[in-house]
């Protein structure tokens, strides 16, 4: 099991720059994945950006060139680095991770932090 905790979330201005982080705990040496994704009221939740354990990267094309995702230590603790924030960004963002499955180790799945609000005022 994994528990996710976010933090950074807050309200900003169109252009400002934000940082989100994430700390885990519990089985961290079983994640392979982190990352962000974001809703908003009546939306699905949607991907803004993974990294895996290797460094691949899965972005947004809304958030490419301007969001920026990091994983410290191995499966650790995830950052996504914003900077010319707009209005269409703000969202509630939850923290994401993946675990790998190893039989006897690793259970699987996938778990989600509570979430933090990030407000663009325009």
């Amino acid at each position: 099991q994994i528990k996710l905790v976010e933090s950074g979330g807050g309200l900003v201005q169109s252009g400002d720059s934000l940082t989100l982080s994430c700390a885990s705990s519990g089985q961290i040496n079983c994640i392979d994945t982190m990352g962000w994704y974001r809703q908003t009221p009546g939306n699905e939740r949607e991907l803004v950006a993974t990294i895996t354990t290797w460094g691949q990267r899965s972005t947004a094309d809304s958030v490419t060139g301007r969001f920026s995702v990091s994983m410290a230590g191995v499966g650790n603790t995830a950052t996504l680095q914003m900077r010319n924030l707009k209005s269409e960004d703000s969202a509630v963002y939850y923290c994401y991770a993946r675990l790998k499955v190893r039989t006897g180790i690793c259970p699987g799945g996938q778990f989600w932090g509570q979430g933090t609000q990030v407000t663009v005022s325009s």
